[in-house]
């Protein structure tokens, strides 16, 4: 008998491996996160368990697939074109780049560093799911003539937030010099919070600067490098994890967004 094959998941839900017969048959699931193996075929427990038994760390429960609650059917439901979970951070950035041909002038492309501080920026809060945060990358709206996203969203314990990341390499940033981007930043609360029918914060990240000058307003969060898990988990909680999920269902919707102008 060969041996079952043991996969992780691709996309960003690493943490959940695959057991599947060498067919390609799902037989079990195991999400690291909550140390349960969720089983479709019960005759074949011990050799799930055995092909799980190098990767497993700590107490397991085996049973089951959990019950899909509304928020997983109406993500099950979801055509692939409509989903924006996989979007990768910068991903219109991506598209853009991946057909550019390659700098001839001394003068670094800029998009190219945006690129690169919306990565850090999206690896940092990506690191947030473990603590019941949901993440969504590059999320386009309608409206205008030329193309506009949010580049990031987040849902979780203490609501939903808009990240907009400004990349400032080895440079000083200062807010009182960025009116714009300020401004800019809390649009995009205030668009998701049309999207999504409930209250966003707005967030500014500031990726690779050398200082940060000056006092972020009220109805603005500062992150800097490295400081997204410190400044949300002093947040007030507001949502239960099955609020957190509903939300989350509705904003990886494309068609959730094309209604905000």
């Amino acid at each position: 008998m060969k041996p079952l094959r043991v996969t992780p998941a691709h996309g960003r839900g690493g943490a959940r491996l695959y057991v599947a017969l060498p067919s390609g048959r799902t037989l079990a699931w195991y999400d690291r996160d909550t140390g349960r193996v969720s089983l479709l075929a019960e005759g074949r427990r011990e050799e799930v368990l055995t092909a799980l038994a190098p990767y497993v760390t700590g107490p397991l429960t085996v049973g089951p697939p959990p019950v899909p609650s509304a928020a997983d059917l109406a993500r099950l439901a979801l055509h692939p074109d409509d989903d924006l979970a996989p979007n990768r951070p910068g991903e219109a950035l991506h598209a853009e780049l991946d057909g550019a041909p390659a700098p001839w002038r001394l003068r670094a492309d800029p998009r190219r560093e945006a690129l690169i501080a919306l990565q850090r920026t999206g690896e940092e809060l990506e690191g947030l799911e473990r603590t019941g945060w949901r993440v969504l990358h590059c999320v386009p709206l309608a409206g205008g003539r030329r193309p506009d996203f949010l580049d990031h969203v987040l849902i979780g314990p203490a609501g939903v937030l808009t990240v907009r990341t400004v990349p400032s390499r080895n440079r000083r940033f200062r807010l009182d010099a960025a009116a714009s981007v300020v401004r800019r930043a809390v649009h995009d609360a205030e668009r998701a919070s049309q999207a999504l029918a409930t209250g966003a914060r707005a967030c500014l990240a500031v990726v690779g600067a050398t200082r940060v000058d000056g006092a972020a307003p009220n109805d603005l969060l500062l992150l800097r490098d490295g400081t997204a898990a410190t400044v949300l988990a002093g947040l007030e909680g507001l949502l239960k994890p099955a609020d957190v999920e509903s939300l989350y269902a509705s904003a990886r919707d494309r068609h959730t967004w094309l209604r905000v102008p």
